[in-house]
């Protein structure tokens, strides 16, 4: 990895994996500038993930429309985005038991985010099943 400084090249000096966040943490430095600065690594489900549709055709995975949709569910709550971000990662790491082939079903998707869902707001998981039948 180039540096964010200068543009040269680096080395990790540091790296821990975070096996609930699904990502990993590198402490670098830059062997020409001696700057140091931290990069976080995690997948590009868009790219590498797909879930198979209502109707069988298959899309690109995105995480944002995840988010969105979790969010417009706390709507009915005095919440902030950070509460619809931790429940994200959480139905993220809770879904990784469900991919198969790189491929995710829809129901499983659903499912799982129901269940986080219930466990953090019932009101919340009712709005989310509501928009989004199984």
């Amino acid at each position: 990895m180039l540096c964010i400084y200068c543009g040269g090249e680096t080395q990790v000096t540091n790296s821990r994996l975070q096996k609930k966040a699904n990502w990993v943490w590198r402490r670098r430095e830059c062997s020409k500038c001696s700057g140091v600065f931290t990069t976080l690594e995690q997948a590009d489900l868009a790219t590498s993930l797909l879930y198979k549709t209502k109707t069988g055709h298959f899309e690109p995975f995105s995480r944002d429309k995840l988010f969105l949709s979790i969010y417009n569910s706390l709507k009915h709550r005095k919440t902030s985005p950070s509460d619809a971000t931790s429940l994200t990662a959480t139905v993220m790491v809770n879904l990784s038991g469900h991919i198969k082939d790189a491929t995710i079903q829809r129901d499983d998707i659903i499912r799982v985010t129901i269940e986080v869902l219930k466990r953090f707001d019932r009101s919340a998981s009712t709005a989310y099943d509501a928009y989004h039948p199984a």
